[in-house]
């Protein structure tokens, strides 16, 4: 009897072990997948980005193409889904709209927001907002860390910086030392970055006396950060060679028709003016069509910032003489890689700087049609992002 107990007990204990083990077994089948180790990892089904610039003109419609590249990009290679859904205001002004667009990203819940700030302190608000709903925001087109809300990586340069280089530019124009004008040629590869310290080290020993002429600058929007930031980054560099004078600076809001007027003021009222220094390429561009409406073009020398296909080809032709580049195509291309490593989870800079440095006829095949932009690693981001999901 003893016997035929113990027997029991121990085939009602090897069948609440099989009732353990086979519980243990379907709970390791429930975990989702990704999670549990050994699993498998899957891609989402759709990253979406949603990219606000402060208008579509020929700068940002740059930047629009490469953000697209780069989701067609990821698409070819390991059938990574990007969407980019492009809101602009129609003009450079409209504070408020871009304030809208944004809200309008945060409520249909993008995975990724890419912002060109029209101005900082309008958006800061809504960024905000964006940080509250865990939307990651990537901020273009500055440096300059916004205080009060949480930035994922700043793509872009910094603008007083970029300034400096077109000022040094300038200079190598009326007479100083550099690729440009008559004064004393250096000789450089199409390579070479002629970036800040590049023309810093140039002009470290330049007699400060020796360089003369007069400067017209049109700006952006008045007292906005980026024409703050531009114009003085400009004046700083100037302002130490006391032969070169700074006529005036009028307004544009960044339009090219506007700069055109603006133009045609600077060509009626200073008769001796040499240069005229636009802080964008959409203002330059109407300036260009100014001087050549006056015929003027033997006599002033018209100078740029930003960098885009239509301003590069003018740099060809000579009708602009430089340009300081702020990477539009860069913008775009790490955006859309920043912003999906960041919905794999995966780490990103914090600051991405483009360097700014001068264009001018020699280099221009550098920038387009085919500016050189380092090759994405879509697989090794997929692999990383398997690894991190173990």
């Amino acid at each position: 009897m003893f016997k035929k107990r113990t027997h029991i007990i121990l085939v009602l204990l090897l069948l609440i072990a099989l009732v353990i083990w086979a519980g243990g077994c379907a709970k390791q089948q429930e975990t989702p997948q990704g999670t549990a180790q050994g699993s498998e990892f899957k891609l989402p089904e759709k990253i979406v980005i949603g990219w606000a610039p402060p208008d579509i003109t020929g700068v940002f419609k740059t930047a629009q193409d490469y953000l697209e590249s780069a989701a067609k990009d990821a698409k070819e290679k390991v059938g990574l889904n990007i969407e980019i859904i492009t809101r602009a205001p129609s003009a450079h002004t409209e504070y408020a709209n871009q304030v809208a667009i944004l809200e309008n990203f945060i409520q249909r819940k993008v995975d990724a927001i890419v912002v060109s700030p029209i101005d900082v302190e309008p958006i800061k608000p809504v960024i905000k907002k964006a940080n509250d709903a865990k939307i990651p925001v990537i901020v273009v087109n500055l440096l300059e860390p916004i205080e009060g809300i949480e930035v994922a990586s700043y793509i872009g340069f910094d603008n007083e910086q970029a300034a400096r280089v077109s000022a040094y530019a300038v200079l190598d124009y009326l007479g100083g030392p550099g690729v440009l004008g008559e004064g004393e040629k250096v000789t450089v590869s199409p390579e070479t970055y002629l970036d800040e310290a590049w023309w810093k080290d140039l002009y470290s020993k330049v007699d400060t006396n020796s360089i003369k002429g007069n400067v017209a600058i049109i700006e952006g929007v008045a007292g906005d950060f980026f024409s703050n930031a531009r114009t003085k980054g400009f004046r700083d560099v100037i302002s130490k060679f006391p032969g070169v004078k700074i006529l005036t600076v009028l307004p544009a809001d960044w339009n090219r028709e506007k700069a055109v007027k603006a133009a045609e003021n600077i060509l009626q009222n200073y008769k001796d003016v040499d240069v005229i220094w636009a802080e964008c390429a959409e203002m330059a561009l109407g300036a260009k069509n100014a001087v050549q409406a006056a015929n003027r073009q033997d006599q002033v020398a018209v100078f740029s910032n930003d960098g885009t296909p239509e301003s590069v080809d003018e740099i060809r032709k000579g009708t602009i003489v430089a340009e300081t580049w702020h990477g539009f195509p860069e913008w775009g291309w790490y955006g859309t890689k920043f912003a999906a490593m960041l919905k794999l989870g995966l780490q990103i800079p914090e600051i991405f700087d483009v360097r700014p440095r001068t264009e001018y006829k020699d280099n221009a095949d550098m920038f387009y049609p085919n500016p050189k932009l380092e090759p994405i690693d879509w697989n090794k981001i997929v692999d990383d992002a398997k690894a991190l999901s173990k």
